[in-house]
């Protein structure tokens, strides 16, 4: 999508879900049909593997079945996939490691160029709601579109990540992750290695620690709680982005893979391509319209979006950025 193209579209945004506002699909998206699925996924293994931890690979159960999740989104059927051995990042990318990236190439996120990004209202401070919000999406009114907010400045102009070195970065769009992906020499992980990885060993468990969302009383994961748009009393201690490592590791060592901020997988996103693709290394339609995120944010509550569950997954278009959009990268071996 042109500058033009996106600033013409930008009065009308578009609904995804309540975790994720999303603008049009470029004039130039491409459908995801019943096509050939890719033969080869790009491979990535100049990188370096400090702060990754190596899996080794296998079979897997992937998707759920689950009646609490949301069928139109391809949840499910469960099947069986296997993954060849890979290295992931231990969690998402930083501010800190993402601000190297900035002063290593000038890069400028679609963000920066677009001149806005889409902020939760409940991040706005109310003062200043009517300066810096534009417009909202239609039926998702929570989700405003703010003039300045980009990875720097993530509630708008005045706001900034001084005491958020060590969170997530967020308003980035895929593309902005694969550009950072290609400058470590690494690459977004697939929807089925993302998935064998957040699942951490465990066999279709809901959550990566379990089946229960809080053992024993314990938050284990930044999610919403509350009413959902209203109020969040923050019982696990956080209204907004967390710390990386604010949170148990699962089972294979990796930091924040459910809630906190949804993190970008390489697959275009389509709800039946699965049912019939390849189980080894999948890899995802060869075209579509919107790009798989997985594991939720800090904005889903199970009233209306619990896709904080390892099997569930959503979709936003490759330029999107939103204040809850992160991506963590993998390594071939």
């Amino acid at each position: 999508m042109t500058e033009a193209d996106h600033n013409a579209s930008a009065g009308v945004p578009e609904k995804k879900t309540c975790c994720a506002a999303g603008k049009p699909p470029a004039a130039d998206a491409v459908e995801a049909g019943a096509g050939s699925e890719s033969a080869l996924r790009q491979r990535a293994q100049r990188g370096a593997t400090a702060g990754m931890v190596r899996l080794e690979g296998g079979s897997f159960r992937m998707g759920t079945d689950n009646p609490a999740g949301f069928p139109a989104d391809g949840e499910g059927p469960v099947r069986e996939i296997t993954v060849d051995p890979f290295y992931i990042d231990i969690h998402p990318v930083t501010n800190r490691r993402f601000r190297e990236f900035i002063e290593a190439t000038r890069y400028k996120t679609e963000a920066e160029k677009f001149r806005w990004s889409f902020v939760f209202e409940g991040d706005i401070p109310r003062k200043d709601y009517a300066r810096l919000v534009k417009d909202t999406v239609r039926g998702a009114e929570w989700w405003c579109q703010v003039e300045g907010a980009n990875w720097k400045h993530p509630e708008g102009p005045e706001s900034n990540v001084k005491t958020r070195w060590d969170h997530p970065v967020v308003h980035v769009s895929w593309n902005d992750a694969v550009a950072y992906a290609k400058w470590a020499g690494k690459r977004l992980p697939t929807e089925a290695e993302w998935e064998f990885a957040a699942r951490g060993g465990l066999d279709q468990k809901i959550y990566p620690w379990g089946d229960e969302l809080t053992p024993e009383g314990k938050h284990l994961c930044n999610i919403w709680q509350g009413t959902f748009p209203d109020f969040n009393n923050a019982e696990d201690g956080y209204t907004s982005t967390a710390p990386i490592n604010a949170y148990p590791p699962n089972g294979y060592g990796l930091d924040g893979i459910t809630g906190n901020a949804w993190e970008w997988c390489s697959d275009w996103f389509n709800p039946t391509f699965h049912q019939t693709a390849t189980r080894m290394n999948p890899t995802g339609p060869l075209t579509g319209s919107a790009r798989v995120m997985k594991g939720g944010s800090y904005l889903c509550h199970k009233s209306y979006c619990n896709r904080y569950r390892v099997g569930a997954r959503s979709s936003n278009t490759p330029d999107s950025t939103t204040t809850n959009t992160t991506f963590r990268l993998v390594r071939d071996v």
